[in-house]
């Protein structure tokens, strides 16, 4: 894994297969996540799977849940295929409370 932003108490990690992040996701932070992982999906030639791994994410967090659905929307548009979002339980219920979830591609493993 690559360590692509480390922020106090947050990290966003590459690494063959996706963007993983982990710590506290809160507004503060938000746009400098969303900016470095854009700035990897940008590098990445269109038909690539890329998963997004946001099970390390603490607490609950629109912000992260900000961030990911930019990410799904920047890597569509570059034609890129999200193969799998993985989620913390707390952003998992989130989603289904906000009924995002039909637009992520969930896996099991959440």
């Amino acid at each position: 894994m690559t360590r692509l932003l480390g922020l106090d108490g947050l990290a966003l990690d590459s690494g063959p297969q996706g963007l993983a992040v982990s710590g506290e996701v809160d507004f503060d932070v938000a746009s400098s996540l969303a900016s470095a992982g854009s700035e990897w999906l940008a590098t990445l030639p269109s038909g690539t799977h890329v998963d997004f791994d946001l099970t390390g994410v603490a607490g609950v967090s629109s912000a992260a849940l900000s961030v990911l659905l930019e990410w799904t929307r920047r890597a569509q548009k570059a034609g890129l295929n999200v193969a799998s979002v993985r989620l913390s339980t707390s952003l998992v219920r989130l989603t289904r409370l906000a009924g995002i979830d039909r637009l992520l591609p969930l896996s099991d493993a959440t």
